[in-house]
Protein backbone atom coordinates (compact mmCIF):
# COMPACT_ATOMS: atom_id res chain seq x y z
CA UNK A 1 0.00 0.00 0.00
CA UNK A 2 1.40 3.30 -1.18
CA UNK A 3 -0.09 5.11 2.30
CA UNK A 4 2.01 3.11 4.72
CA UNK A 5 4.38 3.37 6.50
CA UNK A 6 2.44 6.57 7.85
CA UNK A 7 4.04 9.64 9.27
CA UNK A 8 3.00 7.89 12.95
CA UNK A 9 2.65 4.24 12.33
CA UNK A 10 6.20 2.55 10.85
CA UNK A 11 5.19 -0.75 10.12
CA UNK A 12 4.30 -2.39 6.79
CA UNK A 13 0.97 -3.29 5.25
CA UNK A 14 0.38 -6.73 6.79
CA UNK A 15 2.19 -6.19 9.84
CA UNK A 16 -1.21 -5.48 11.56
CA UNK A 17 -3.82 -8.17 12.21
CA UNK A 18 -7.24 -7.41 10.81
CA UNK A 19 -8.10 -6.90 14.87
CA UNK A 20 -6.36 -4.05 17.08
CA UNK A 21 -6.50 -4.00 20.25
CA UNK A 22 -5.52 -0.38 21.91
CA UNK A 23 -4.86 0.97 25.18
CA UNK A 24 -4.09 4.64 25.60
CA UNK A 25 -0.80 4.03 27.52
CA UNK A 26 2.11 2.93 25.20
CA UNK A 27 3.76 0.79 27.80
CA UNK A 28 0.20 -1.13 28.66
CA UNK A 29 0.27 -2.08 25.29
CA UNK A 30 3.73 -3.74 26.01
CA UNK A 31 2.55 -5.24 28.97
CA UNK A 32 -0.27 -6.68 27.09
CA UNK A 33 1.79 -8.60 24.54
CA UNK A 34 3.95 -9.61 27.03
CA UNK A 35 1.13 -10.93 29.31
CA UNK A 36 -1.30 -12.49 26.65
CA UNK A 37 0.15 -13.08 23.11
CA UNK A 38 2.39 -15.75 21.60
CA UNK A 39 5.31 -15.26 19.01
CA UNK A 40 4.97 -11.42 19.04
CA UNK A 41 6.84 -8.41 17.56
CA UNK A 42 7.14 -4.66 17.59
CA UNK A 43 5.41 -3.37 14.74
CA UNK A 44 5.76 0.33 15.87
CA UNK A 45 7.71 2.57 17.91
CA UNK A 46 7.06 6.09 16.46
CA UNK A 47 7.22 8.52 18.96
CA UNK A 48 6.63 6.14 21.71
CA UNK A 49 4.07 4.41 20.63
CA UNK A 50 4.68 1.06 21.04
CA UNK A 51 2.62 -1.52 19.12
CA UNK A 52 2.80 -5.05 18.38
CA UNK A 53 1.63 -7.86 16.39
CA UNK A 54 1.61 -11.80 17.60
CA UNK A 55 -1.28 -14.55 18.37
CA UNK A 56 -4.00 -15.29 21.13
CA UNK A 57 -5.34 -18.67 21.26
CA UNK A 58 -3.96 -19.18 17.35
CA UNK A 59 -5.19 -16.24 16.39
CA UNK A 60 -3.68 -12.88 14.69
CA UNK A 61 -3.80 -9.51 16.94
CA UNK A 62 -2.10 -6.64 17.33
CA UNK A 63 -1.95 -4.57 20.27
CA UNK A 64 -0.98 -0.90 19.83
CA UNK A 65 -1.30 2.08 21.96
CA UNK A 66 -3.22 5.18 20.82
CA UNK A 67 -2.54 8.15 23.11
CA UNK A 68 -4.75 10.18 24.89
CA UNK A 69 -7.51 12.05 23.66
CA UNK A 70 -9.36 12.29 20.26
CA UNK A 71 -7.74 14.29 18.16
CA UNK A 72 -5.09 11.08 19.06
CA UNK A 73 -6.85 8.22 18.12
CA UNK A 74 -8.39 9.93 15.90
CA UNK A 75 -5.19 9.91 14.00
CA UNK A 76 -3.82 6.24 14.90
CA UNK A 77 -7.11 4.64 14.24
CA UNK A 78 -8.22 6.56 10.77
CA UNK A 79 -4.79 4.76 9.60
CA UNK A 80 -5.50 1.39 10.70
CA UNK A 81 -8.32 1.26 9.03
CA UNK A 82 -7.83 3.20 5.75
CA UNK A 83 -4.07 2.52 5.30
CA UNK A 84 -3.71 -1.09 6.98
CA UNK A 85 -6.61 -2.77 6.23
CA UNK A 86 -7.59 -3.98 9.85
CA UNK A 87 -11.28 -4.25 10.34
CA UNK A 88 -11.88 -4.03 14.03
CA UNK A 89 -10.40 -2.21 16.78
CA UNK A 90 -10.99 -2.27 20.73
CA UNK A 91 -10.13 0.16 22.75
CA UNK A 92 -9.21 -0.63 26.32
CA UNK A 93 -8.70 2.12 28.72
CA UNK A 94 -9.43 3.85 32.20
CA UNK A 95 -12.90 6.23 32.99
CA UNK A 96 -14.09 8.07 35.59
CA UNK A 97 -16.90 7.10 36.70
CA UNK A 98 -20.41 9.40 37.52
CA UNK A 99 -22.71 6.66 38.17
CA UNK A 100 -22.99 5.90 41.90
CA UNK A 101 -24.14 2.06 40.42
CA UNK A 102 -20.17 2.14 39.53
CA UNK A 103 -17.59 0.97 41.75
CA UNK A 104 -13.30 0.93 41.15
CA UNK A 105 -12.59 -1.94 38.69
CA UNK A 106 -15.67 -2.22 37.46
CA UNK A 107 -16.20 -2.17 33.72
CA UNK A 108 -18.14 -0.24 31.67
CA UNK A 109 -19.23 -1.41 27.70
CA UNK A 110 -19.55 1.11 26.19
CA UNK A 111 -22.65 1.24 23.74
CA UNK A 112 -23.12 4.86 23.13
CA UNK A 113 -20.04 7.40 23.03
CA UNK A 114 -21.95 11.43 23.81
CA UNK A 115 -19.15 14.06 23.41
CA UNK A 116 -18.13 18.14 23.84
CA UNK A 117 -15.99 17.82 21.02
CA UNK A 118 -16.65 19.18 17.26
CA UNK A 119 -14.72 16.02 16.01
CA UNK A 120 -17.88 15.21 13.76
CA UNK A 121 -17.95 18.77 12.58
CA UNK A 122 -15.81 17.64 9.95
CA UNK A 123 -18.33 15.09 8.34
CA UNK A 124 -21.10 18.35 7.78
CA UNK A 125 -23.78 16.30 8.81
CA UNK A 126 -26.91 18.38 8.88
CA UNK A 127 -27.72 17.23 12.47
CA UNK A 128 -25.78 15.50 15.38
CA UNK A 129 -24.69 11.97 15.21
CA UNK A 130 -24.55 9.60 17.50
CA UNK A 131 -21.36 7.51 18.06
CA UNK A 132 -22.39 3.98 18.67
CA UNK A 133 -20.07 0.43 19.30
CA UNK A 134 -20.70 -2.47 17.02
CA UNK A 135 -23.42 -4.25 18.33
CA UNK A 136 -22.20 -8.17 17.51
CA UNK A 137 -19.21 -6.82 19.94
CA UNK A 138 -20.94 -4.88 22.09
CA UNK A 139 -23.14 -8.44 22.31
CA UNK A 140 -19.84 -10.45 22.68
CA UNK A 141 -18.44 -8.77 25.20
CA UNK A 142 -21.26 -8.55 27.03
CA UNK A 143 -21.52 -12.52 27.18
CA UNK A 144 -17.68 -12.81 28.34
CA UNK A 145 -17.96 -10.13 31.19
CA UNK A 146 -21.24 -12.13 32.37
CA UNK A 147 -19.80 -15.73 31.80
CA UNK A 148 -16.88 -15.06 33.75
CA UNK A 149 -18.68 -12.82 36.70
CA UNK A 150 -17.14 -9.56 36.08
CA UNK A 151 -18.89 -6.50 37.36
CA UNK A 152 -19.62 -4.66 34.42
CA UNK A 153 -22.43 -2.17 33.28
CA UNK A 154 -23.24 -1.16 29.19
CA UNK A 155 -24.12 2.49 28.23
CA UNK A 156 -23.63 5.38 27.46
CA UNK A 157 -20.24 7.42 28.44
CA UNK A 158 -18.83 11.22 27.73
CA UNK A 159 -15.98 11.43 25.16
CA UNK A 160 -14.46 14.36 26.26
CA UNK A 161 -11.68 17.06 24.89
CA UNK A 162 -11.08 18.58 28.38
CA UNK A 163 -9.47 16.96 31.65
CA UNK A 164 -9.09 19.82 34.01
CA UNK A 165 -12.30 21.62 33.25
CA UNK A 166 -13.31 24.26 35.43
CA UNK A 167 -17.39 23.52 35.21
CA UNK A 168 -17.57 19.74 35.18
CA UNK A 169 -21.20 19.98 34.71
CA UNK A 170 -21.24 16.12 36.28
CA UNK A 171 -25.01 16.30 37.59
CA UNK A 172 -26.34 17.80 33.75
CA UNK A 173 -24.82 14.75 32.54
CA UNK A 174 -25.54 12.23 35.28
CA UNK A 175 -29.42 12.99 34.83
CA UNK A 176 -28.94 11.72 30.95
CA UNK A 177 -28.01 8.82 32.03
CA UNK A 178 -24.04 9.29 31.49
CA UNK A 179 -22.09 6.39 33.49
CA UNK A 180 -18.37 7.87 33.01
CA UNK A 181 -15.67 10.14 31.67
CA UNK A 182 -13.26 9.37 29.06
CA UNK A 183 -11.43 10.98 26.14
CA UNK A 184 -11.38 8.61 23.11
CA UNK A 185 -14.50 6.34 22.35
CA UNK A 186 -16.30 8.94 20.70
CA UNK A 187 -13.82 9.68 17.70
CA UNK A 188 -12.95 5.75 17.61
CA UNK A 189 -16.58 5.32 17.04
CA UNK A 190 -16.93 8.15 14.44
CA UNK A 191 -13.63 6.78 12.41
CA UNK A 192 -15.27 3.31 12.76
CA UNK A 193 -18.76 4.46 10.97
CA UNK A 194 -17.26 6.76 8.55
CA UNK A 195 -14.63 4.01 7.52
CA UNK A 196 -17.60 0.95 7.65
CA UNK A 197 -15.67 -1.02 10.34
CA UNK A 198 -15.83 -2.25 13.63
CA UNK A 199 -15.08 -0.65 16.81
CA UNK A 200 -16.13 -1.30 20.64
CA UNK A 201 -14.55 1.09 23.48
CA UNK A 202 -13.89 -1.45 26.98
CA UNK A 203 -12.74 0.97 30.31
CA UNK A 204 -11.95 -0.06 33.41
CA UNK A 205 -13.14 2.37 36.48
CA UNK A 206 -9.96 3.82 37.55
CA UNK A 207 -11.68 6.60 39.72
CA UNK A 208 -15.05 7.85 40.84
CA UNK A 209 -15.48 11.79 40.10
CA UNK A 210 -18.28 11.99 42.66
CA UNK A 211 -17.16 9.74 45.00
CA UNK A 212 -13.16 11.13 44.86
CA UNK A 213 -11.96 7.48 44.88
CA UNK A 214 -8.75 6.93 42.67
CA UNK A 215 -6.44 3.70 41.66
CA UNK A 216 -2.73 4.63 41.87
CA UNK A 217 -0.97 5.25 38.45
CA UNK A 218 0.99 1.72 38.76
CA UNK A 219 -2.48 -0.09 38.82
CA UNK A 220 -3.66 1.75 36.08
CA UNK A 221 -0.66 0.32 34.36
CA UNK A 222 -0.71 -2.85 35.32
CA UNK A 223 -3.58 -4.68 37.21
CA UNK A 224 -6.82 -3.83 34.68
CA UNK A 225 -6.66 -7.41 33.27
CA UNK A 226 -10.06 -8.10 33.37
CA UNK A 227 -10.69 -5.20 30.32
CA UNK A 228 -8.13 -7.31 28.63
CA UNK A 229 -9.95 -10.58 28.94
CA UNK A 230 -12.94 -9.41 27.84
CA UNK A 231 -11.62 -7.79 24.38
CA UNK A 232 -9.24 -10.52 23.61
CA UNK A 233 -12.26 -13.08 23.77
CA UNK A 234 -13.77 -10.73 20.72
CA UNK A 235 -10.73 -11.00 18.64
Amino acid sequence: MSNTPTPHIEARYGDIAETVIMPGDPLRAKFMAERFLEDYKQINGVRGMLGFTGTYKGKRVSIMGHGMGIPSIGIYSYELYNFYGVNTIIRVGSAGAYSNDLNLGDLVLVMGASTDSNYADQYCIPGTFAPIADFDLLRQAADTAERLGYSYKVGNILSSDIFYREFPQIEEWTKMGILAVEMEASGLYMNAARAGKRALTICTISDHVVRGEACSAEERQTTFTKMMDVALACI
